[in-house]
C-alpha cells in the first residue's frame, strides 16, 4: 500500500503527465517525505518541484509541516490527521523510531536499558527522548530509583508503525539524513 510508484526518478515532464498528480501520489504514499527525497524520486530541479509543491499547498491539497527549530519541512496529504503526522514525523528519524519500538517492546524502560540497547551515545539517546518527551510521544515516570519511559497512546503508535512500514529506499535516505544532521 505504502510503496514507491517507481525507484528511479521521473526524469522528464511530458505534457501527458500531470506534475502535481505525480507528486501527490509519492506524498501520499510516503507521508512526511522531505523535500529533497521529492527531488531525488522525481529527478526535477528545485524550482520546478519548490513550484509544483507551493501550488499544492496554496490549493490546500497537501499539508506541509515545517519545523523552525531543526529546519525540517514535511509533506503530508491532507487524509492524515495532524495527530498522525505528528507521529510520523518521529518516526521517520532511525534514532528515535528505534527508541520508540525498543519502549514499545517493553513497556516501561530505563534510560540505561535505552542507551544499551540503541548503541548510540548517551548524549544522543537523551536528545531524542527530549524531544520525544516534547512532543508528547513519551512520558516518564518517576519511580523509586529510576525514571520510567512509557510510550503515550501506545495503540496510535503501533497501529502508525504497523501502516508506514518503512522501504529500503526511506531506510537508505533515513540513514543519509541522519549523518548529514549529526555534522
Amino acid at each position: 500500500m505504502n510503496k514507491i510508484i517507481s525507484e528511479k526518478p521521473t526524469t522528464s515532464l511530458s505534457e501527458f503527465e500531470d506534475p502535481k498528480e505525480i507528486l501527490l501520489t509519492q506524498i501520499n504514499n510516503l507521508p512526511g517525505i522531505r523535500f529533497r527525497q521529492l527531488l531525488r524520486l522525481t529527478g526535477w530541479s528545485n524550482g520546478v518541484l519548490e513550484y509544483h509543491l507551493k501550488i499544492l499547498e496554496n490549493s490546500s491539497q497537501i499539508r506541509v509541516v515545517r519545523h523552525i527549530e531543526n529546519k525540517t519541512t514535511r509533506y503530508y496529504s491532507v487524509n492524515i490527521s495532524t495527530q498522525e503526522s505528528d507521529i510520523l514525523g518521529q518516526l521517520r528519524n532511525n534514532a528515535s523510531r528505534q527508541i520508540i519500538k525498543f519502549i514499545l517492546d517493553h513497556d516501561l524502560c530505563t534510560y540505561n536499558e535505552i542507551v544499551e540497547h540503541s548503541g548510540k551515545a548517551p548524549s544522543t539517546v537523551s536528545w531524542h527522548l527530549k524531544r520525544l518527551k516534547e512532543s508528547g510521544m513519551v512520558w516518564v515516570r518517576y519511580g523509586e530509583e529510576h525514571q520510567l519511559y512509557q510510550i503515550n497512546k501506545r495503540d496510535l503508535v503501533s497501529s502508525i508503525l504497523y501502516k508506514y512500514k518503512e522501504n529500503a529506499i526511506d531506510a537508505a535516505v533515513n540513514n543519509y539524513t541522519e549523518i548529514v544532521d549529526e555534522l
